[in-house]
């Protein structure tokens, strides 16, 4: 497994106390599925199983690569750019 090369631009890593649901989603109407939380601005997006994919959306259109997921009991990472999964403070 190749390792991500955006690590610097982790700058939060903590989920927000509540999360209402995805910003979009929740501003058009919309559903999700999962939600997702950029690593970079802390916003919180669905993820690729969602009819509308924001979280990628996001990534690619702010230039913020890096996501954790947002659902409970979960602690992983995504880098969509470089395609590998990791846990914060384990080496991708």
């Amino acid at each position: 497994m190749s390792g991500c090369s955006h690590l610097d631009q982790v700058l939060v890593t903590a989920l927000p106390a509540e999360i209402a649901g995805c910003e979009d989603c929740l501003a058009t109407g919309s559903r999700w599925v999962h939600l997702r939380m950029c690593l970079t601005c802390e916003k919180i997006g669905c993820c690729d199983s969602s009819p509308n994919r924001h979280a990628r959306k996001h990534a690619a259109s702010a230039g913020h690569p890096l996501v954790r997921s947002a659902e409970p009991g979960e602690d992983w990472s995504y880098c969509f750019v470089d395609d590998v999964a990791f846990v914060i403070g384990e080496e991708p």
